[in-house]
């Protein structure tokens, strides 16, 4: 029997038809396997995942593969983005088995749920240099009933595995060797095209952020230009969208040319963030457009109700692309007048770019003359109506408190950082939704659709929530988001807390199907909860004054940077609060003074805290540190206090 038919996820919704007998993850799913003495086969995936559908298609839709998953294992499917703990303790057994990782992933369990064996995507008979899976179904039950020995020696290396603590460095990351993380970066990136060097590339938000950050702080040109180029080549890639907005995955190669077509709520929201960021530091008109387009995407896209859903699939049709590629037949039938446009600003070939078709970009485009903007414009437009009337990609409508805490305070920065006072009302109906829909006690759930709510939440359901309410504190002066940032974080050191390490866990301490409590302290697609939680801690103790607030930060960056040590860029997001720690400006503004919290908002996000104080004297008082300015009382006169004071003067 499926189970998987009144899932709150549809990922799981996808395999209600699968002639597999597929439970959801529970006590029941492992009661059984214990009672029938089969092995639990555990197949994890998402909504978006191109590999998943593949692996879907040929295997679980295929009556004998199904009848030997049904005849061997309890078959269990978990969808990731809803059930991240399950995943980081099956990848992390997976990478502890020497294989790299990726989804979907195909792990073998007991019935215990302690891992023995796994891998990722399986082809139906043997290619690709991989073993087929019916030929892995049967090797796997027959050594799981005669060799039950070796089983057991590798559930118990596992466990321990998992069990172990984060690795500690033993000398914590500390401001002098800030610039030399950093250098070092530089020297990654690609000279040419941006973002780390070879393929595919990532965005990888974090360490895009960590650049500027040590430009901005060190005056270091060739940091800020590696931050430049990266945002210029995404931003001319194929993994933007030109036409409806957004950015996919990532690009499967070294150009940015060509994406993996899924769109994610979380890449989207980091650089939301980090185009309004670059407009403003370079007065990039590129830049803005494509910071405007991620929230044109994310209105006309994404919405769920006040919300926003988690992705939408790379694959339409059956096709990875098809809904986003073009034929240079196409775009003549709907504007042959269009064609030499199209050409020369959109990257369209005869014989095309990719797989005989046309991923848009402008990666080799000029730049567009004053006569052909309209024109062009206009041909975008053309594109994006037609484009509408394809079969579209699914959405996954699930409403995850992490990816939209993320959207929420890019939102509210952006929002301010361009000049666009919609984008923090969208911010503030999103965030209003979040926390009172998804609420769990004083805590909050992590994913709901449909009126149900997946709980108990994550760190990073708290850590990003925490954040996306500092921002709008930060703007707004209202004291309900600070409030509420103080709440979660309270509950983020009673739940959540790792008394070995003085840490983060990613589960509640109160989620009881776990066979460990997973503690990563390093980022992935999204900043890890305690890079976020340290930023949190520094930017409230920076805004409200208070010393304990401040010891707190200290305390607690201090156990994060020791994790950092020993692979800084994989923990870009505890830099980037080590460096907000010692280079934030504080601007302390009497709340009257519109004028003056305006152009101190104006400030870029990254190392700014704006403090409204009663009592504060007429003007704003700047500090880094121990140093102020006197203060300033003429807004225009207030970015040039601070560049005195950031650089000694």
């Amino acid at each position: 029997m499926n189970r998987l038919a009144e899932s709150t996820s549809p990922y799981l919704i996808q395999h209600a038809r699968n002639p597999v007998d597929w439970w959801t993850w529970g006590p029941e799913a492992f009661a059984e396997a214990r009672r029938t003495r089969r092995p639990v086969l555990l197949s994890i995936g998402y909504a978006a995942c191109h590999w998943c559908h593949v692996m879907a298609h040929e295997s679980f839709e295929d009556p004998a593969i199904a009848e030997l998953m049904n005849t061997l294992f309890v078959s269990i499917k978990v969808d990731r983005e809803e059930r991240p703990d399950v995943d980081q303790i099956y990848m992390s057994a997976l990478h502890a088995l020497g294989e790299q990782g990726g989804w979907p992933l195909t792990m073998f369990l007991d019935g215990e749920g302690a891992p023995f064996w796994g891998g990722t995507y399986f082809p139906p008979e043997s290619r690709y240099g991989r073993p087929g899976f019916s030929e892995v179904l049967k090797k796997v039950a027959e050594a799981y009933r005669e060799a039950p020995d070796t089983i057991a020696q590798n559930t118990k290396a596992l466990r321990a595995h998992l069990a172990a603590p984060p690795a500690i460095g033993a000398q914590a990351v500390d401001p002098a060797g800030m610039d030399e993380i950093a250098a070092r970066l530089r020297g990654a990136i690609d000279p040419v095209n941006g973002g780390t060097r070879g393929a595919p590339k990532f965005p990888n938000p974090p360490l895009l952020e960590m650049l500027w950050r040590h430009g901005a702080r060190t005056g270091d040109t060739g940091s800020l230009a590696a931050f430049r180029r990266s945002l210029d080549g995404m931003e001319r890639g194929g993994i933007h969208d030109h036409l409806g907005g957004g950015f996919a995955r990532y690009a499967v190669d070294e150009r940015w040319l060509v994406p993996h077509f899924e769109k994610m709520l979380y890449d989207n929201a980091q650089l939301l963030e980090l185009y309004a960021l670059g407009a403003r530091t370079f007065d990039e008109p590129r830049f803005a457009a494509a910071a405007r387009g991620i929230v044109t995407w994310l209105e006309r896209e994404m919405r769920v109700g006040d919300a926003f859903a988690a992705s939408l699939d790379a694959d339409s049709e059956g096709e990875e692309g098809r809904f986003y590629v073009w034929t240079e037949a196409e775009i003549a039938a709907l504007d042959s007048g269009g064609l030499a446009l199209a050409r020369t600003y959109l990257g369209v070939r005869p014989e095309g770019n990719w797989e005989g078709t046309n991923v848009l970009n402008a990666l080799d485009a000029p730049a567009v003359p004053e006569d052909d903007r309209e024109a062009l414009a206009r041909l975008k437009s053309a594109l994006l109506l037609q484009r509408e009337t394809r079969p579209r990609p699914a959405r996954d409508d699930k409403i995850l408190a992490d990816w939209n805490g993320l959207m929420i305070a890019a939102l509210v920065r952006a929002g301010t950082a361009l000049g666009e006072p919609a984008w923090i009302a969208t911010a503030r109906a999103a965030y209003r939704f979040i926390a009172e829909s998804m609420a769990d006690g004083d805590g909050l759930g992590h994913s709901w659709r449909q009126g149900r709510l997946v709980r108990p939440g994550l760190s990073l359901d708290l850590a990003a929530m925490t954040r996306a309410a500092l921002a709008l504190h930060e703007v707004t002066g209202e004291a309900v988001y600070r409030d509420d940032a103080r709440r979660w974080i309270r509950v983020l050191v009673r739940d959540y807390a790792d008394l070995q390490t003085g840490l983060l866990a990613m589960a509640s301490a109160h989620a009881d199907d776990l066979i460990a409590r997973p503690r990563p302290t390093h980022d992935d697609a999204v900043p890890n909860a305690n890079g976020v939680h340290a930023d949190n801690l520094v930017r409230l103790a920076f805004a409200t004054g208070d010393a304990a607030d401040l010891q707190a930060a200290d305390a607690f960056l201090a156990a994060l940077l020791s994790a950092a040590a020993l692979s800084p860029f994989a923990h870009a997001s505890a830099l980037n609060a080590l460096d907000l720690r010692i280079g934030a400006a504080t601007l302390t503004v009497r709340p009257d003074r519109a004028d003056l919290l305006a152009a101190a908002l104006a400030v870029p996000y990254p190392n700014r805290i704006v403090r409204r104080d009663e009592e504060a004297p007429d003007g704003a008082l700047i500090c880094i540190g121990e140093r102020c300015t006197l203060p300033v009382t003429e807004p225009n006169r207030l970015a040039d206090a601070l560049a005195r004071l950031r650089s000694g003067a």
